[in-house]
């Protein structure tokens, strides 16, 4: 359900050499974040390579065909990045690209960061082994945090691994509806236009805005009308998912940040929770037909994941009114928010507030 982005073990041919000459800490997880992206790129093969392997099902072969013609739409008409990424294809035989962790104090929704070289601070932790990611979950809970570990289906290292290939089409969502298979690829690619230290909330917001332009702009040129009554579907309930969650986090944060003692918002805090839920199932009952694609998001729902949320869309609609702004010109776009990006982080925010 959440959107995807920069995981920290995507950079981690990124990180190594500046992480040896600065005497990085916990090396441990940096070398599981170099083996895991080696271990991904040497997986990947050209996509020409896959269709015209006889072993290739008609079925993947149709996905590829498609994923190429998606990404030459992202060059041609939303002027992202023309280069080696999504142009091989990796069957990672698992269900996730990594699994990051992230945690909240047990009265805030504010994650914490881990900062690394180069990349500087980010809100999760990425670990391409899901028992490595539970472990550390673990550790986290023990310091009194609450925790979440999510699957990711794909990240981006920025374009800074063009060189190796860049960022592989995978597994874990060739197969996605053909709206979202879209929105991911536009998504992954707009970290490589522009990318703020410090500031995940500014990064994935601005991907989010891109990939929903860009998204919308692929179903009404290129997507059949099956195709777009799916990604109604899909969107809808997504929508759905984000005003009920918004809505309740705003009721949380705003608890949190009352006068309050903390006996008194734990027992605001529980009944919230208790409320989001039956909510959610009224909504489910009587709107989704039974589905339950979000059960287990709702069965685990706590400030970590609900804090996570936030940081895909906090932005969003600063980004989309400034992509009218400048005339619904990518270009121009990209220049905008490039400068933006050049700002202090205070300033960054100060100036998006006043879009």
């Amino acid at each position: 359900m959440v959107a995807t982005g920069l995981s920290t073990a995507s950079v981690a041919a990124l990180l190594t050499l500046a992480c040896l000459g600065s005497g990085c800490s916990n090396l441990s997880y940096y070398a599981q974040s170099i083996g895991g992206h080696l271990d991904l790129v040497a997986r990947a093969r050209p996509v020409d390579d896959w269709t015209a392997d006889t072993a290739t099902t008609p079925e993947l072969r149709q996905r590829l065909v498609l994923s190429q013609r998606i990404r030459t739409f992202a060059v041609t008409d939303l002027a992202l990045p023309d280069n080696r990424s999504y142009r091989r294809y990796a069957d990672l035989g698992r269900t996730a690209a990594v699994w990051n962790v992230v945690a909240a104090p047990e009265l805030s929704l504010t994650l914490q960061t881990w900062c690394f070289p180069v990349v500087g601070c980010v809100g999760y932790r990425g670990y391409y082994d899901q028992a490595a990611a539970e472990g550390e979950a673990k550790t986290l809970r023990a310091d009194g945090l609450e925790v979440a570990v999510y699957g990711v289906p794909a990240y981006s290292t920025l374009g800074q691994l063009d060189w190796l290939g860049g960022d592989p089409l995978l597994s874990t969502f060739i197969r996605w509806p053909e709206g979202e298979l879209a929105r991911l690829i536009f998504h992954e690619l707009s970290h490589q236009v522009v990318y703020a230290d410090d500031d995940t909330s500014f990064n994935e917001s601005f991907a989010t805005a891109v990939e929903r332009i860009g998204g919308a702009r692929w179903l009404a040129a290129h997507a059949d009308a099956a195709a777009r009554a799916e990604y109604a579907g899909f969107d809808g309930r997504r929508n759905e998912f984000r005003e009920l969650t918004g809505r309740y986090r705003a009721r949380l944060d705003a608890l949190y940040r009352s006068a309050a003692g903390d006996a008194d918002k734990r027992a605001g805090k529980a009944a919230l929770m208790a409320e989001l839920r039956a909510d959610y199932a009224t909504l489910k009952a009587t709107h989704w037909d039974g589905f339950a694609g979000y059960d287990s998001w709702f069965a685990r729902a706590n400030n970590a994941s609900l804090g996570v949320l936030a940081v895909y869309n906090e932005w969003v609609p600063q980004f989309e009114r400034l992509f009218e702004r400048e005339g619904r010109d990518f270009g121009r776009f990209y220049a905008a928010v490039r400068h933006l990006a050049a700002l202090p982080k205070a300033e960054r925010h100060a100036t998006l507030l006043a879009i």
